[in-house]
């Protein structure tokens, strides 16, 4: 029996509680305490920052390894939320901030500066919960801390064949008073089937 998330509160100080995919043959789920998992992703940030010698590959890095979670995580979204294809980019948009944050992290981000041409949004986080209990070191002022979801998110939209350029442009540890995640539209990719076949 699969266990029941809670309710999820925006109150930091309060237990959150988020599904998150567990690999299993039974592809069951488990439950993890936020905290922990906020903590854990300090962690490997902090390691990679020791393995690598400046911010810039360790921001890749972190690009690279949420690119490879999106790539898989897309299959356990797809299968959990009952989602169906969407039309057009702003559907995509919604699915992604109402459905997918909010199953993963337990936040809502909200959807706004829409480029002219539909094809361009920003994905604005009152609240990161990857950056509880973080502050960032003088000597790591171009480290891009949460990167990891432009990866995701990249990977993701990938393997429902949309390419897609995904970036931080404001971040709250970096002194600004929201996190911005600005996604565009690049192309949509179409399946290389072998000649013959449809």
């Amino acid at each position: 029996m699969e266990p029941k998330a809670p309710e999820l509160s925006s109150d930091s100080g309060s237990n959150q509680y988020w599904y998150l995919p567990f690999i299993s043959p039974s592809a069951s789920l488990q439950l993890m305490n936020s905290e922990l998992f906020t903590l854990t992703y300090g962690a490997l940030v902090t390691q990679l920052c020791k393995d690598y010698e400046n911010d810039d590959d360790v921001n890749k890095q972190l690009d690279k390894m949420g690119y490879n979670i999106g790539v898989r995580l897309i299959e356990d979204f797809l299968a959990r939320s009952n989602v169906g294809r969407c039309h057009d980019f702003r559907e995509t948009a919604d699915v992604i901030a109402k459905i997918a944050f909010k199953m993963y992290l337990g936040i809502t981000p909200s959807i706004t500066n829409w480029s002219p041409g539909g094809d361009e949004f920003s994905l604005i986080l009152e609240n990161n919960p990857l950056v509880d209990f973080v502050e960032l070191p003088d000597n790591h002022s171009t480290l891009i801390y949460s990167n990891l979801l432009c990866g995701v998110l990249r990977g993701a939209l990938e393997m429902v064949q949309m390419a897609v350029d995904v970036k931080f442009v404001q971040d709250t540890l970096k002194g600004d008073s929201v996190t911005e995640i600005r996604m565009k539209f690049i192309r949509r990719i179409e399946d290389n089937l072998p000649a013959g076949e449809e």
